[in-house]
């Protein structure tokens, strides 16, 4: 016999607070599952995810590199749907990275444990790559890259690395069980 996922402290029932049951009733909410119900469903939500992602900061760089007051506007119509995409991204990964631990069972530790390496190691190679076109622009005698402020690359990488992790889990996120089917007497 299984717990009910709506009311599954794992660290003991003394343990968790008012707060961790909501989010954990928010995170499992079983009417939002078919929209993550798929692999290619939580691969579009990540795709889209990271589009809106790169959209939002670089409406952010030019609202502050070129004092445009019109951009606004986009940015008031991306963070809304920033946001939207990032809770479904929660959901589909059953709130795998925001969850307390003492709420996840086993499975999920490891699942969580090995999307944050997996992002991590993404994370250092995109870092490293970024690095080495910086130091070949330095050394074919470029001042840096045109244009580009350090500030706006740490700002990218920051971004990056901040949400791999959710991209990864939402990437690596199994499909439900399918119910089993009943047993006829």
């Amino acid at each position: 016999m299984t717990q009910s996922t709506t009311e599954r402290p794992h660290g003991g029932a003394q343990q968790a607070t008012k707060y961790d049951r909501a989010m954990f009733r928010v995170m499992n909410d079983p009417a939002a599952r078919p929209v993550f119900a798929t692999a290619g469903r939580r691969r579009a939500v990540v795709g889209a995810h990271v589009a809106l992602t790169g959209a939002t900061l670089t409406c952010i760089t030019l609202l502050y590199s070129r004092d445009d007051a019109w951009l606004i506007a986009p940015l008031a119509a991306l963070l809304p749907l920033w946001m939207v995409a990032t809770g479904v991204l929660n959901g589909g990964t059953r709130g795998l990275l925001e969850l307390r631990t003492r709420m996840l069972d086993e499975r999920q530790r490891a699942d969580r444990d090995r999307a944050g390496a997996v992002a991590h190691r993404a994370a250092t190679v995109l870092l490293a790559v970024a690095a080495g076109v910086f130091v070949l622009a330095e050394a074919v005698g470029a001042d840096g890259l045109p244009g580009v402020p350090a500030v706006w690359v740490l700002v990218y990488a920051l971004a990056m690395v901040w949400l791999m992790p959710l991209w990864v889990a939402g990437l690596q996120a199994r499909d439900e069980p399918a119910d089993e089917p009943e047993e006829a007497e």
